[in-house]
């Protein structure tokens, strides 16, 4: 294992003697980052406790190059390793900024005292995360997106090698989860910081890891790099999906499909279609849409919405017996929808449908994709 700068070796975790996941076996290189998925109560939070020093695991070694991370002291651990999660910390009279400082105390011996340098890295590592402007507030006063923030400027503070983190963006707006692990993604690139983490939303655990742990059972579920994670179909068995279903390929999640007799058809394509798909499922209509390319963006969301949908393969001409079958279920259905606003050489299929509907007096509604 040289080659890992931290591995597990038959990890086995718990609480007072009951193993929750067993025989864990975890290789992540420096600069890795490592994303734990999974159902809740998976598990996840007890792995990053084990692996943090936090909890003692029920029996295997966590090592950390090549040292076994029981033998290290917690002062030796801290240097090494910063964890942040997700339990709420008790602080009397402090500031966002003296929350922020409390992450260089590994650094400034027994009384605690911030030199010029770590003054530095304080204000520094504040801009980096955004809480500059709140440095001053009551940390109890603030939002709970604006503490998560805080609490991660603490962890950054101690410029460890390996970064734990328990759903580090539940608290956090759109903007500030992208910024967030954008900067995880730098720190990786810059200064070759190794991630550990837990998170609840897919679509950014396939694009910000390098590899992913799925918990489900007492045993890893599946271990792999993102595109071995996201196979088709995995989701909806790792998390037991029964309604509605997840796309893994693009991270599209939609909920069940309206039902009933399809008298809408949707035409569509670029990735215009699926606002109108998902309007119509809102509204509990029952549609058809088509032609479609197979690689076409509003393929996965018609698929998992619509009553059929007419696909044809991609970079190739649309087959005249494709035509002729959208027509048959165009002309089951009393309105259209079209949801382009003019057609390219390659959807001649389409802008036929379009006026094969008008021939045949659909009602036609023209909406912007």
């Amino acid at each position: 294992m040289k080659d890992y700068y931290i591995h597990t070796e038959k990890l086995c975790v718990g609480y007072n003697g009951t193993s929750l996941i067993k025989d864990m076996e975890i290789v992540l290189k420096k600069g890795e980052i490592l994303t734990l998925i999974g159902p809740n109560g998976a598990g996840k939070s007890t792995v990053l406790k084990s692996i943090a020093g936090q909890l003692e695991p029920l029996s295997g070694v966590v090592w950390m190059e090549n040292e076994a991370l029981s033998q290290m002291t917690g002062g030796e651990r801290a240097k090494k390793m910063s964890a942040l999660f997700t339990e709420k910390i008790k602080t009397e009279m402090m500031t966002c900024r003296d929350v922020t400082a409390t992450g260089r105390y590994p650094y400034t011996g027994r009384f605690g005292i911030l030199s010029q340098e770590d003054e530095r890295i304080v204000e520094e590592v504040m801009d980096l995360v955004h809480v500059a402007d709140i440095g001053e507030q009551d940390f109890r006063r603030v939002s709970d997106g604006q503490r998560q923030r805080v609490m991660l400027a603490r962890a950054i503070c101690q410029e460890q090698e390996i970064l734990i983190l328990d759903e580090p963006t539940s608290y956090l707006d759109v903007r500030y989860k992208l910024e967030f692990l954008s900067t995880l993604q730098e720190m990786r690139e810059k200064k070759g910081l190794t991630v550990i983490l837990s998170l609840h939303e897919l679509e950014l655990a396939a694009r910000i890891s390098d590899q992913i742990l799925c918990l489900k059972g007492e045993y890893v579920n599946r271990y792999g790099t993102p595109e071995e994670i996201f196979r088709s179909g995995y989701m909806r068995e790792l998390f037991d999906i029964g309604t509605g279903s997840f796309d893994e390929e693009n991270g599209s999640m939609e909920l069940e499909p309206p039902m009933g007799i399809a008298d809408v058809f949707v035409i569509a394509g670029g990735g215009s279609g699926r606002s109108a798909y998902r309007r119509l499922q809102r509204e509990g209509k029952a549609f058809r849409t088509g032609i479609l390319y197979e690689n076409d963006l509003d393929v996965p969301v018609a698929r998992a919405l619509a009553s059929e949908v007419f696909v044809t393969k991609a970079f190739e001409p649309v087959q005249r017996h494709t035509v002729e079958r959208a027509k048959e279920g165009l002309n089951q259905c009393r309105r259209v929808i079209c949801c382009r606003e003019s057609f390219r050489s390659f959807e001649a299929a389409n802008r036929e449908l379009l006026a094969y509907a008008g021939q045949t007096g659909k009602e036609v509604e023209m909406v912007r994709g």
